[in-house]
């Protein structure tokens, strides 16, 4: 008879390879974002930390910059892997080119995962795929800022940065 720590082990290998048979059905890549900042072809984004006067006013922005060319929709959703429970920070929205999602640092204790989805535009070139770009947890190289000024000039000099440098993370 096997033991609980092998069926455990068993369940999770068939739920994971049933999750890449369903990504690969679809066409939709999902890369892991480790870092502060992200880029692929066609996307860029960067992470900030806007201190409060105490954890409860602290808040986390996302900043996100798309090819409407390449991608015509954006997502962003948090989900608790133990539970299965998810919310909606972004539903899917037409892709003006930037977004920008503040949500308080307290959220990532109940969601810890956040997915950030990219739809193909209908025009996009043919080697374009959807995109999920998902965060375990706010990345450990997320900088602090205690004024809202400072984390703006941050995220736009972070992201002209990334976005002037090779796109290595994806394609």
């Amino acid at each position: 008879m096997k033991s609980a720590a092998v069926q455990r082990f068993a369940a999770c290998a068939m739920a994971f390879a049933i999750a890449l048979a369903a990504q690969a059905a679809d066409g939709t890549r999902e890369v892991h974002g480790s870092a502060d900042a992200f880029t692929a072809p066609g996307v860029a984004l960067a992470w900030g930390v806007l201190r409060g006067s105490d954890e409860a006013t602290t808040t986390v922005a996302l900043r996100i910059v798309a090819s409407p060319g390449e991608y015509s929709a954006v997502a962003v959703i948090g989900t608790d892997p133990f539970t299965q429970r998810v919310v909606m920070l972004l539903p899917l929205t037409p892709n003006s080119g930037r977004f920008e999602l503040r949500v308080p640092r307290a959220h990532f204790a109940d969601f810890p995962r956040t997915d950030i989805r990219f739809e193909r535009a209908a025009a996009a070139p043919s080697d374009t795929q959807p995109i999920v770009v998902y965060f375990l947890g706010l990345p450990d190289t997320t900088p602090e800022f205690a004024s809202a000024a400072a984390l703006d000039t941050y995220l736009t000099d972070r992201l002209a940065r990334e976005r002037s440098a090779p796109a290595t993370n994806i394609r």
